[in-house]
């Protein structure tokens, strides 16, 4: 005689109580998989604040437009698991269902999918899996980006959800202008993508979105849910301080990758090239037919060594020494633009 099925472990969905602050979503999500009772599986759904997240083994520098970056407050913050750099913003929901590790579960995008897209049928958007890990409608065009992170024992699967995300926004903060930077990290694929909500039936804004999900994922009466105590959450902002609002982690964590800087002055033409290796400058050399008067660029390169790529880091470094005599009459003003290239 056959053994009966066994039954799936209950689903709980955990509330993140509102927040939007990108770095504490993504500590909330990882603190979760390592440290809620295993003998269940979980459920989150977030929106954060306009940000971009980047893939555990990208290069930020190569996945980013730093000029509307910085001009539009706009949050970069690396996440546990690979894949390409997303936008996100109050229009965009994200999930992730956390689980027992299984192999045969890992890179099983159909299946944590399969209910999302159970839902979003009765609402009239027909989403199929396509590609390695992307939900898309119609002719194609993305409206989910997903990926996974494992432990030995637990894992999760996450992804987007762009129900009106601002496109415009999503192009131009992803929109690298071409430089020379030459990484071996993973560039992000990009892809036409849609919004749910102009392929869907009659649903207004993202709550009443994440209300018709939460309902076709939970058909009980009533949805179990995980509220994180006062000092869970104290717990998941020591998280989000130690890893994810760190420079070391979101830039610093990227792969090794070289950098070339040029441009022609009044002094004369500047030539760098860089090798960056933990988020920091590794070797560099100048070039370039200015009339320096120290008759070597040495000293200077080797101040620099060591120092974050950065432009923060950078400056006050810079402030340190003065470059104009090294760089034809070059300030360190235009010499630390030069550098790190804004945009």
């Amino acid at each position: 005689m056959n053994s009966p099925p066994a039954r799936p472990d209950p689903l709980i969905l955990v509330d993140n109580e509102g927040v939007t602050d990108p770095p504490l979503n993504l500590a909330l999500e990882e603190w979760a998989l390592r440290n809620l009772d295993p003998q269940y599986r979980y459920l989150l759904f977030y929106v954060n604040e306009p940000s971009i997240i980047i893939g555990r083994n990208q290069n930020t520098l190569e996945e980013i437009n730093r000029t509307y970056v910085k001009k539009r407050d706009v949050q970069v913050v690396r996440r546990m698991s690979g894949g390409g750099a997303v936008y996100h913003d109050k229009g965009n929901l994200n999930f992730s269902f956390m689980t027992d590790y299984k192999p045969d579960r890992l890179h099983n995008f159909d299946r944590f999918t399969q209910p999302l897209r159970r839902v979003l049928a009765s609402m009239g958007v027909e989403a199929r899996l396509e590609g390695r890990n992307d939900l898309v409608v119609g002719d194609g065009r993305k409206i989910s980006g997903n990926a996974q992170f494992s432990t030995s024992r637990r894992m999760f699967s996450h992804g987007t959800l762009m129900f009106n995300t601002d496109r415009k926004a999503l192009a131009q903060a992803l929109n690298v202008t071409p430089d020379k930077i030459d990484s071996k990290a993973h560039q992000s694929v990009r892809k036409r993508v849609a919004n749910i909500a102009e392929v869907g039936g009659r649903v207004y804004d993202v709550p009443t979105f994440r209300r018709r999900l939460i309902d076709g994922l939970f058909p009980q009466d009533d949805t179990p849910v995980y509220t994180l105590s006062r000092d869970e959450w104290d717990a998941v902002e020591a998280l989000a301080d130690k890893r994810y609002r760190r420079w070391e982690w979101t830039v610093g964590a990227a792969p090794h990758f070289d950098v070339r800087r040029r441009d022609r002055f009044d002094e004369g033409e500047v030539d760098v090239r860089m090798s960056i290796d933990d988020g920091k400058i590794d070797r560099i050399q100048i070039y370039g037919d200015f009339l320096g008067t120290w008759g070597t660029t040495a000293p200077l390169e080797h101040h620099l060594r060591g120092t974050p790529y950065d432009p923060e880091a950078l400056r006050k470094k810079l402030a340190e020494v003065d470059v104009s005599p090294v760089l034809g009459g070059l300030s360190n003003d235009q010499f630390g633009n030069l550098l790190y290239e804004r945009g």
